[in-house]
């Protein structure tokens, strides 16, 4: 079975939860500015990268996250690896595919493949030009095409024009695509764009769901009520709420500010086809949202 055929069905799809954070959590060094992809540096953790999304998998997911937040050119250039995107790229969707093989399951699993900004997600500001922004996630695209994803997962991003030229270029291959934006308390684009706008210009292009994550979940009930509006009741969108807040020095701090069943008390009422979890989720919350949705 494809994704797109499971997208078409009429249950919930869940995604899984952190990975950066929840290699943090069990020891991985995720500092800057390899963060989540510290854990491709040697065996030891990409073991523990294994058994995260293996836990996740029992949990109850149904698409898991390729650890390729950081494995592009640009995020890998200042520890000296820029040559390596496409190596380590290949080594996290292998990964990903061995957690599948080695979880017994009666359902389909699907890898997602994680591309987020070039520069810092929380920076709009910081968006590179046009050109930079095509050739550098061009590369990006073909590295999780070539290495044989389910879909491409467009995530945490902050500016309409980054993500329609992202979306060009995935679509362009054929690939599902999913495209998630980090909003503001106000429930717009840090940008300050509306998700809209958004909408309006990424539907066309063809992409298979679009959403919000990596905001706290309070937060998340108002930008999807305006992607209903802005999308129709049947597109099908996607969201997934943090635990914890951003730190200069480590990528992220994890707390316990919101503990699996209050978790779960926001994102099971979410209008979405997609629902899991971002920063600082664990696979506890993944199980408990597993259970709520039954």
């Amino acid at each position: 079975m494809t994704f797109l055929h499971s997208l078409s069905q009429s249950h919930q799809l869940i995604l899984d939860g952190a990975t950066g954070t929840e290699l943090n959590r069990r020891g991985v060094d995720t500092g800057l500015p390899l963060w989540s992809a510290n854990a491709l540096m040697n065996d030891r953790d990409a073991k523990i990268l294994q058994q995260i999304h293996e836990d996740y998998l029992r949990a109850g997911a149904d698409i898991i996250t390729t650890n390729t937040f950081r494995t592009h050119r640009r995020a890998l250039a200042p520890s000296g690896n820029a040559d390596r995107a496409l190596e380590l790229s290949r080594k996290a969707v292998d990964i990903a595919r061995a957690a599948i093989a080695s979880v017994k399951s009666d359902s389909p699993k699907f890898i997602a493949g994680s591309i987020s900004t070039l520069e810092d997600c929380y920076r709009p500001d910081l968006v590179p030009s046009d050109d930079e922004l095509r050739a550098e996630h061009a590369e990006r695209v073909h590295h999780l095409v070539e290495c044989g994803v389910d879909l491409i997962l467009i995530e945490t991003i902050n500016t309409i024009r980054e993500a329609v030229i992202m979306a060009k270029l995935a679509t362009a291959t054929d690939t599902p695509v999913v495209v998630s934006f980090v909003c503001n308390r106000e429930g717009k684009i840090l940008s300050g764009e509306t998700l809209t706008e958004a909408a309006n210009q990424l539907l066309p292009l063809g992409i298979s769901a679009i959403g919000v994550n990596c905001g706290p979940t309070p937060n998340l009930a108002k930008p999807l009520a305006e992607l209903v509006n802005a999308c129709g009741k049947d597109f099908p969108l996607i969201a997934y709420g943090n635990i914890g807040y951003a730190d200069v020095e480590v990528g992220w701090v994890n707390t316990d500010s919101e503990n699996p069943n209050i978790y779960c008390e926001h994102a099971q009422h979410w209008p979405v086809k997609i629902v899991g979890g971002c920063c600082g989720t664990t696979p506890e919350h993944i199980a408990q949202l597993k259970l709520a949705l039954k």
